[in-house]
């Protein structure tokens, strides 16, 4: 099977090539986080560094990298000189400044040193990950920060002059009301961020949360989460922040590139343990566990988790599944060109009883979530899911 072509047709700009890094340390493990991570040391530091400088050595790059993406963990974690190794990996890999490039801080780490390095190394983007400025609800969730830490952390990474500022936001967290939830979204409004991202809190396996979800201490509240959607949706677009996926605002020319690259089905190398890769027609992750990691890097493997062939069809399904996610929606005509095989009949079933549903409006060939859609996104992103096993079934 052959995957996705890297060759562009004369003339042609290149397709946009991601580079991702999951910098796996951090100081402490939040309740609701499922993401691989563990505590640094100094000798471990060393050794990720240089695992990841081995790792981007064996890769064939058939482009230079045009967006790049650190996070964790906590990338923040690492000392103001590995921000600057680690920076060195990235730049091998651009022909110049990449178009844009996001770290992920969490406010306890930030200072004037560690921005200082990232700004000198030609990071774009700053994600900080808030999440509540209600101190109950930082404690609830196991935040290792303050309110007051956030407030001046925002203050260090403006006064750093970084181009673009996104704050990440968590809501329909356990013993929030939506009091609160509109309080946190001014609150940061306030801070006059150039992108936000709000997410709803999900209850991963293997969390603090999930344990606590299943011995009764938790519950969901589908109802309320509709209502915080809702009056989300609301409140930023008063603020002037556009809506360009469910969880993602921003102001004019601040949507995050790589996100959207990715949701586009364009290619992207992970480093690190348990990155994730989709290039040169496969698609696999590292091993969740940096000794493992390091280990296979010995043996010259990589990507040996969930490793698949990328094929077009596998492609469509994707782009259909996270471009209903964004308000844009999804131009289903180069796709049934580009994937002939895929269950196009029964894709087409499934997206008409999704309109008569009111989830999904279409204007040609173009696809879109309602605004009730997009408050069922996971149901619809199941359900082509569904439309697509057939061909699941003959592969």
């Amino acid at each position: 099977m052959s995957g996705p072509s890297t060759e562009q047709a004369k003339g042609e700009p290149a397709a946009p090539l991601g580079l991702y890094v999951h910098v796996p340390f951090c100081a402490s493990t939040c309740d609701f986080c499922a993401f691989y991570q563990t505590q640094p040391t100094a000798e471990l530091v060393r050794r990720f560094l240089a695992g990841v400088a081995a790792e981007s050595n064996t890769i064939a790059w058939t482009r230079p990298v045009s967006t790049v993406f650190w996070g964790g963990g906590t990338p923040g974690l690492l000392a103001p000189h590995d921000l600057a190794r680690l920076a060195e990996v990235v730049q091998a890999r651009c022909a110049g400044a990449p178009a844009e490039w996001t770290v992920e801080l969490a406010p306890a780490s930030v200072n004037g040193e560690r921005l200082a390095a990232l700004r000198v190394a030609g990071v774009t983007r700053v994600s900080m990950g808030v999440q509540s400025f209600q101190p109950n609800l930082l404690d609830a969730l196991g935040r290792a920060h303050t309110r007051e830490q956030i407030f001046r952390a925002y203050d260090q990474v403006r006064a750093a002059g970084f181009p673009s500022v996104n704050l990440d936001l968590m809501f329909a967290l356990p013993g929030q009301t939506a009091e609160e939830w509109a309080g946190d979204v001014r609150a940061a409004v306030a801070l006059a961020p150039d992108h936000l991202s709000t997410y709803c809190l999900t209850f991963e396996e293997d969390t603090k949360l999930w344990v606590k979800l299943s011995q009764g201490r938790v519950k969901l509240d589908p109802e309320l989460e509709a209502d915080l959607y809702e009056a989300t949706w609301a409140q930023l677009a008063a603020a002037g922040y556009g809506q360009y996926e469910v969880s993602n605002f921003a102001r004019p020319g601040h949507a995050c590139r790589h996100n959207l690259n990715t949701w586009h089905m364009q290619e992207w190398v992970g480093l690190g343990p348990s990155a994730a890769s989709q290039q040169g027609g496969w698609r696999g992750a590292n091993v969740s566990d940096v000794e493992q990691w390091l280990a296979d890097l010995e043996r010259g493997d990589r990507l040996t988790v969930d490793r698949v062939a990328v094929t077009p069809a596998l492609l469509a399904e994707d782009a259909l599944i996270f471009g209903l996610r964004m308000n844009a929606g999804v131009d289903l005509a180069p796709w049934q060109a580009r994937a002939p095989g895929a269950p196009w009949p029964v894709i087409e079933d499934t997206l008409r009883t999704l309109a008569a549903s009111d989830l999904l409006v279409r204007d040609g060939s173009t696809v879109r979530l309602t605004d009730r859609g997009r408050l069922l996104a996971d149901s619809v992103g199941a359900e082509i899911m569904t439309a697509f096993e057939p061909l699941a079934e003959t592969a």
